[in-house]
């Protein structure tokens, strides 16, 4: 038997269906096992072969898709990629896609010459795929989840921002960057809202499309003591402030005096992608070096492994999420593999470490 990634599409459109089975089955270590136009047509075909992956529209008829992805979480938990129409108005949609379990999201082409877009964004299908073939499901609760996806090119942070051997010396300002991806939406929302309101001003760069980020941060400041924002180039890092690198661009950490502020600008992708963790970090050991905390969590590949490391010369204390608790240890893994890591803890100890930094 193949040891292939097994996918069912499940699209109401046949041009969608006919593309991404094109799409998929050209990479050599996927197989699409079945399509279907609706949730009910699905169902039968998973009593006959169940996959390992699934790839769901949401608008669809006779049942949606949040609701069929909620049912298969119920009783079947298999991970889920949404290939949806992104939109400012659709944003929230996604968000409820991923607080209902789906573990990544690759944006659909809207209308015009679909096939030609889709064959276009097949690189980040086919990596979606893959990821969630390899996401633990076990460390997934029902309430928020994460994942996104890159393109092939792999620049590194230089790109962005040169290396730099000299940190800033030691203040009272102190700041905490964070860089998680697939499982990153439920481990930030576990996070940030066991701290406190009076705790150290956070940058995270969080791996999602455009135009997702600003829902995710609207949602996690109703449920966390601290502000919780989508970054705007020149907002300023503060005490009990949380700001979330916008999908689709970079984020720096800058300081002008003893005040940090963040700088949000265009650039290539990096390690695949845009907002790259290694940019974040790299910036915030030019900039805050030992007065910095680094946090690497849960996701796929190498980003921001890197980057701590270049924080843990600088003499900024670095934490990874360990093993147990990630859905993908990518991240913290290559990190831990490269040397820049202080001490690995559970995803529940995190803020502890957070506050203890402090």
């Amino acid at each position: 038997m193949s040891n292939n990634v097994k996918v069912l599409i499940v699209d109401d459109s046949a041009v969608v269906r006919q593309v991404l089975s094109e799409v998929l089955n050209a990479d050599p270590g996927i197989d699409v096992i079945a399509v279907a136009p609706d949730p009910i047509f699905a169902q039968e075909k998973m009593k006959k072969q169940w996959p390992d992956v699934i790839v769901l529209d949401v608008e669809m008829p006779r049942m949606d898709g949040i609701t069929f992805l909620k049912k298969i979480m119920a009783e079947r938990p298999t991970p889920v990629v949404i290939c949806s129409s992104i939109s400012q108005k659709g944003s929230e949609t996604a968000m409820q896609a991923l607080a209902a379990g789906a573990v990544g999201i690759v944006p659909k082409p809207g209308i015009g010459n679909r096939r030609a877009a889709l064959e276009d964004a097949a690189s980040d299908l086919i990596r979606a795929v893959r990821t969630a073939a390899h996401a633990n499901l076990g460390n997934l609760r029902v309430g928020d989840r994460a994942g996104t996806v890159g393109v092939t090119q792999k620049l590194s942070a230089d790109a962005i921002l040169p290396a730099t051997s000299h940190a800033m010396a030691q203040t009272t300002e102190r700041i905490v960057a964070i860089g998680t991806s697939t499982g990153g939406t439920q481990a930030l929302e576990a996070v940030l809202t066991a701290l406190p309101r009076v705790c150290p001003g956070i940058v995270i760069v969080q791996h999602m499309p455009e135009k997702f980020t600003a829902s995710f941060a609207a949602r996690l400041d109703t449920l966390c003591q601290i502000e919780v924002r989508e970054a705007q180039n020149g907002d300023r890092v503060m005490a009990g402030r949380a700001l979330i690198a916008p999908g689709g661009r970079h984020m720096l950490l800058k300081r002008n005096g003893s005040q940090y502020h963040v700088e949000v600008v265009d650039g290539p992708v990096v390690n695949r992608h845009r907002p790259s963790v290694d940019v974040l970090f790299r910036s915030v050991a030019k900039f805050a070096g030992r007065n910095a905390l680094g946090v690497i969590m849960t996701g796929m590949g190498d980003d921001g492994a890197r980057g701590l490391k270049e924080m843990h010369e600088a003499g900024a204390a670095t934490v990874a999420q360990d093993e147990a608790t990630c859905v993908v240890y990518g991240m913290p893994k290559e990190a831990v593999k490269l040397g820049g890591v202080d001490r690995s803890a559970a995803l529940h100890a995190i803020p502890a470490e957070i506050m203890k930094y402090v």
